[in-house]
């Protein structure tokens, strides 16, 4: 079994990395005390006389002449290693050194015993050459990476963080760096004692560790999420999860082929893997143009399958992974024709977790947001009822509100009607989030088509609550309360309820504001204007200062505003002469 290196990490804790599998074939202590320009001049000695051994073989020349051919391409790759800066400062360089000078010592030990063809059976020999083969390929290609990568600069190069906490004042960060170098490098068993390591270090402070992370180590970390291993691949999910998470790296990820491996965790991986390969997903797909490619990578099915049959955690990341994508208006259709609306409506009905509700609600909002067709599908899937019982609950939120807010105009009157739709809206109204309630009134606009519907909405005592929402810090918000209020009070019925709520003119005043943030002014005059028949409504008018505010908005030309000034003006000239 290979040595182990001991590195100091936080909490005491001793981590330990395996150093590529080498058998030095001395005591540890003694090869230790050894430095890599005494390995590099071992191996360099050794080349020659294995590659004088091998060119004698006789016996499967074809094993050979691929061994011979390895072998003449290590002088130049020790070289090139031998002259990189940090060849004595890094312990990778001398473990390299190692794995080659055992697989040059195997070569000659095979080379001797096929000369004398004194070997124990044909298959024997034929699997031993072909795995030193395999080991000096693997020679080659870490040799070259720790030149052309960077690795052996990365893993040297010490770490400087600024406020660091106490636990991590014994920590010696370039041993961070090089088990970041060695999931590149060596066998798979090597990475693996390395991923282990890894997961331990940032169990304790992944901060400061992620913060270390290069392209590289990235772009190794996606390699291994294609392992056999089914350990290491949930290891390797489990720290593309936190890189993910962390926000720091999505470029690299992705652009290291990420996703398709991800994909692939979900529709076939182990729980663990599904659940962190899922949450990844959830993470990359805020980008619009990462849920383009997971679309284009075949990631759908996949997702709405886990909506289905996943845990509460892995449902959750599910839909909100499906709720990102369908912020994408191109690929809205693709997700229709996988399925998605049926599935989301029944999450929106028995989510496990209420975030998966609302995440749903959310999908299907994005959906409908601009498809005639996608809108009448989720009414003929039983979308417009179930959005409605999930408003009965004690905070309804904006999310199903803008997707009735989508779905009222495809619908009757009666059927809206029929299912409850203005219990329902008084409830968001009164309860919902300011973002529900925002919603709440914006779909007031779109159903007050009709005097009818406008009376019904009156009488179910709408107009409080809106009046109330013209108080709302957000000019959105005040905005279309009153476009609400100005479309309701057209009806006489409405318009008497209105004047007698006492907020409403002093609220309605504010809001004639000329400032240009101010995009709820013509709406406010439009109400006022409705209002003013009332002799009461105009000197209340006056007296908030509505006069100097019209001016003001008709020397904007804004439309209403100089109608209404001349009205409130004639007013305050008749309650003059009254009372001379």
């Amino acid at each position: 079994m290979a040595k182990v290196a001991a590195f100091p990490f936080p909490c005491k804790m001793r981590i330990m990395v395996e150093e590529g599998g080498v058998d030095r074939g001395l005591g540890g202590t003694e090869a230790e005390a050894e430095s890599a320009e005494e390995w590099l001049l071992q191996a360099q000695k050794l080349v020659p006389a294995a590659l004088e051994k091998a060119m004698e073989v006789k016996v499967f020349p074809g094993r050979w002449k691929m061994i011979v051919s390895k072998l003449e391409q290590l002088p130049s790759r020790l070289s090139d290693l031998s002259s990189h800066p940090c060849f004595s400062k890094n312990a990778l360089c001398k473990e390299q050194l190692q794995a080659v000078l055992n697989s040059l010592k195997e070569a000659i030990e095979l080379a001797e015993l096929c000369f004398r063809e004194k070997f124990e059976g044909k298959l024997r020999m034929q699997s031993d050459l072909d795995s030193l083969s395999g080991k000096l390929d693997l020679n080659l290609r870490d040799c070259g990476l720790l030149i052309k990568t960077g690795v052996l600069g990365e893993a040297t190069l010490p770490l400087p963080v600024s406020g660091c906490s106490l636990q991590w004042e014994f920590t010696d960060y370039s041993n961070i760096r090089e088990l970041l170098a060695r999931l590149q490098i060596g066998h798979m068993e090597a990475k693996h004692r390395a991923l282990d390591s890894l997961v331990e270090i940032l169990k304790e402070d992944d901060d400061n560790v992620l913060s270390v992370f290069s392209r590289n180590n990235v772009a190794a970390l996606v390699q291994l999420l294609t392992a056999t291993s089914l350990c290491i691949r949930e290891k390797t999910i489990t720290v593309i999860c936190l890189l993910a998470e962390s926000g720091s790296c999505e470029h690299w990820l992705v652009s290291e082929g990420v996703l398709p491996p991800l994909i692939r965790l979900v529709e076939s991986g182990s729980a663990v893997a599904k659940e962190k390969a899922v949450i990844s997903l959830q993470r990359l797909s805020m980008s619009s143009d990462t849920a383009r490619a997971i679309v284009g990578h075949g990631g759908v099915r996949p997702l709405i399958e886990l909506c289905k049959t996943g845990d509460s955690v892995s449902q959750a990341a599910a839909a909100c992974t499906l709720k990102n994508i369908s912020a994408v208006p191109e690929v809205r259709q693709t997700l229709a024709e996988e399925g998605i609306i049926r599935v989301m409506i029944s999450l929106v009905d028995c989510g496990i977790l209420l975030g998966s509700k609302e995440y749903a609600a959310e999908c299907l909002q994005n959906l409908t947001a601009s498809n005639e067709s996608l809108r009448r599908s989720v009414i003929s899937s039983g979308g417009l009822r179930c959005i409605l019982a999930y408003l009965d609950g004690p905070l309804p939120q904006e999310s199903a509100v803008g997707a009735l807010r989508n779905l009222v105009s495809s619908v009757s009157m009666e059927l809206l009607l029929s299912l409850g739709f203005l219990p329902r809206l008084v409830h968001v109204l009164k309860s919902g989030s300011l973002g529900a309630q925002q919603a709440a009134a914006s779909t007031i606009c779109k159903v007050c088509s009709s005097a009818e519907m406008k009376k019904l909405i009156g009488e179910a005592e709408c107009i409080p609550f809106l009046i109330k929402l013209l108080e709302a810090k957000s000019n959105s918000i005040r905005e279309v309360a009153a476009q609400a209020i100005s479309s309701l009070v057209t009806l006489s019925e409405n318009c008497r309820e209105v004047k007698r709520d006492e907020k409403s003119v002093p609220n309605l005043v504010q809001l004639l504001d000329p400032s240009p943030q101010n995009t709820a002014k013509k709406y406010a005059i439009a109400c006022l204007g409705s209002l003013s028949s009332s002799r009461k409504c105009k000197k209340l008018m006056i007296s908030y200062g509505a006069i100097g505010y019209l001016k003001k908005l008709s020397e904007m030309d804004t439309l209403g505003a100089k109608k209404l000034l001349e009205k409130l003006e004639r007013g305050k000239l008749r309650s003059l002469f009254s009372r001379k």
